[in-house]
């Protein structure tokens, strides 16, 4: 083989990887900016308000709430190892109970003809929707059959079933624990409170 020609290709290797070697330094300290990497334009419009609405709530309560749902769907006649799917779901999430003080304006507040004292009837707590927290909601074990395992495969399982059953195991546990009980207190709490340091004497009503 002619010298020449290796010479030649020999110094094209050098070429080429002296730019590879330039294209990397210059990648990696950026002297003019990010000459040779990607960059990521951001064309979202902007968020545009549809709706303003007036609250009168005063949210008193809130709860974390962690459950782990146990779901299985079975194939009627046909063993689990073939069809069906049992999964664990541990959910995290948060309730808020609130008191609707706009109630107030009927018959909670009444005013004393002298102006010196007040009669509160505070109107039962309710509880929001609960807030789940996907971020720390996760599937933490499913068992498949055959069948279920090989659907899985060209099409993603949908775990929106998951959510709306946790979203009403957090409300359950809401509704059974001290939440509103709680709302109800340091709402009476804040309104006397608020009331006594106008100069009124306060007299809390029975629900």
């Amino acid at each position: 083989m002619d010298r020449r020609w290796v010479t030649r290709g020999a110094l094209v290797a050098v070429v080429v990887l002296a730019i590879g070697a330039t294209i990397g330094l210059l990648g990696q300290f950026r002297p003019f900016g990010n000459v040779f990497g990607e960059q990521t334009v951001d064309r979202s419009q902007p968020a545009v308000l549809k709706a303003v609405r007036d609250l009168s709530q005063y949210h008193a309560a809130s709860g974390e709430f962690q459950v782990v749902l146990d779901i299985e769907q079975d194939v009627k006649w046909v063993p689990a190892v073939l069809a069906g799917e049992r999964t664990l779901f541990v959910a995290a999430g948060s309730v808020n109970a609130y008191v609707d003080l706009g109630a107030l304006a009927e018959d909670g507040l009444v005013v004393s003809p002298d102006g010196k004292s007040v009669e509160l009837k505070l109107p039962s707590a309710r509880l929001d929707k609960p807030n789940l927290h996907h971020d720390r909601s996760y599937v933490f074990s499913q068992e498949r059959g055959l069948v279920n395992r090989l659907n899985a495969i060209v099409e993603v399982p949908d775990q929106q079933q998951f959510y709306v059953a946790a979203e009403a195991k957090l409300a359950d546990a809401a509704r059974e624990s001290e939440l509103l009980k709680r709302a109800e207190d340091n709402t009476r709490t804040m309104l006397t409170g608020m009331l006594q340091g106008l100069g009124f004497q306060v007299k809390v009503l029975p629900d």
